[in-house]
């Protein structure tokens, strides 16, 4: 007698399986969050001095200290935002 090879079975692939877990909005609030971070840290960028020697007070103004920081908490909490959205559906 001939043996028999066991055929495998595929899994069938349902509809839910096949969801993706992020829709379109999600992306967008994730490039809006991106976009806050990276103006965050553009904005705290400069400030210094070419000279050692020199003290310079800009870097301490608003602009780099507190706008910035504001902005870059800002982009964090708008990519918690993003992971948790759940669009209408």
């Amino acid at each position: 007698m001939a043996k028999e090879t066991p055929k495998t079975k595929t899994p069938e692939v349902t509809d839910e399986q096949n969801v993706m877990p992020f829709g379109k909005q999600n992306y967008i609030i994730v490039l809006i969050g991106i976009a806050l971070l990276v103006l965050g840290f553009i904005l705290m960028l400069g400030g210094g001095s070419n000279d050692p020697d020199v003290f310079n007070e800009k870097m301490f103004d608003f602009r780099h200290i507190t706008l910035s920081t504001i902005l870059i908490l800002a982009g964090f909490v708008v990519e918690i935002v993003a992971i948790f959205w759940k669009g209408k559906k």
